[in-house]
């Protein structure tokens, strides 16, 4: 079988390697243009470009799919089917009738729960106790496609994000492989998604990792995981950014302000707010690498200071 990939970040390149160890013939892989990237603006290649590369795979770096030459050019290269994970750029229907078998998808949610372009962190956000991958087949819509195969995964007490993101990318990796097998040989039949239980991951806003001190200390601590490695939660203290990495919510009480260090002591920054407590175990200062709380504590008085 001939399957054209296409996919841009870190999150698409496990399932790269696992069409290519199994032994599929990958014509192309798409990817999104290079990118200025850090301070002299140089620049960058995707993490995917970079694999394909290293692969000796042929790639392909269109800026837009809706030419009117796009469909015509993935023609040539004969697929049977277009694998596509994390992408970044919309294929039009004409592009998604090209590849014999049509395109398949790897998102990273139980569909149809979390469409979208942040699913991880939607998931954590919302306490959801568990997540997973879903195999689809695309259409015209937002991850409104049949599915082929969900994968759930159950989402740690205290996991990040980020850690979140690589057991996913490689759960997709695997269930792809297993998914096309069984799919092509008439092993399983696309199931259509229910509308019942659909939720949309709106794309995560910079703005958003600012902590609300009103808000519990649960969803404080959500916020901080969810955040973790992109944008990082952050606070105000002394007229300065005061980046939180990482977070714990405590049980307990108190009638101090929300947003007040209630504990400076040892190892240990304890917040308070309107439902339990907030311990902050990894933190930065602008300029600074993160520290645990000890470290901060060494250089800098916190005692009853105020967050905002």
């Amino acid at each position: 079988m001939r399957i054209v990939f296409a996919g841009t970040p870190e999150f698409s390149v496990p399932a790269l390697d696992a069409l290519h160890g199994a032994g599929f013939r990958i014509p192309a892989v798409y990817t999104q243009p290079d990118r200025p990237a850090g301070r002299g603006r140089t620049l960058k290649s995707s993490p995917v470009k970079r694999r394909a590369v290293a692969l000796g795979l042929p790639v392909e770096q269109p800026a837009s799919l809706k030419a009117a030459d796009a469909a015509e050019r993935l023609a040539g290269y004969g697929a049977d089917l277009m694998v596509v994970v994390a992408y970044g750029l919309i294929l039009p229907k004409k592009v998604l009738d090209t590849p014999r078998l049509g395109c398949q998808n790897i998102h990273a949610s139980l569909l149809p729960r979390w469409r979208g372009a942040a699913p991880i962190q939607r998931a954590i956000l919302a306490g959801d106790p568990e997540t997973g991958i879903t195999i689809k087949k695309m259409d015209e819509g937002l991850d409104t496609g049949p599915m082929l195969r969900r994968c759930p995964l159950s989402i740690g007490q205290e996991e990040t994000a980020g850690h979140l993101h690589d057991r996913l990318a490689r759960l997709g990796a695997e269930a792809i492989v297993s998914a096309i097998h069984d799919w092509t040989s008439g092993q399983i039949e696309p199931q259509v998604q229910p509308e019942q239980g659909a939720t949309y991951a709106a794309k995560i806003q910079k703005s958003e990792a600012h902590i609300d001190w009103c808000l519990s200390a649960e969803e404080i601590s959500r916020r901080v995981r969810a955040f973790n490695p992109w944008p990082v939660a952050e606070t105000s203290w002394d007229g300065r950014q005061l980046r939180i990495w990482e977070a714990r919510s405590l049980a307990g009480r108190t009638d101090r302000a929300p947003g007040t260090v209630v504990e400076a002591a040892a190892d240990r920054i304890v917040v308070a707010t309107p439902d339990g407590l907030l311990q902050l175990l990894r933190l930065q200062l602008p300029g600074k690498r993160p520290v645990s709380a000890s470290e901060l504590l060494n250089a800098h008085a916190l005692t009853g200071a105020r967050f905002s």
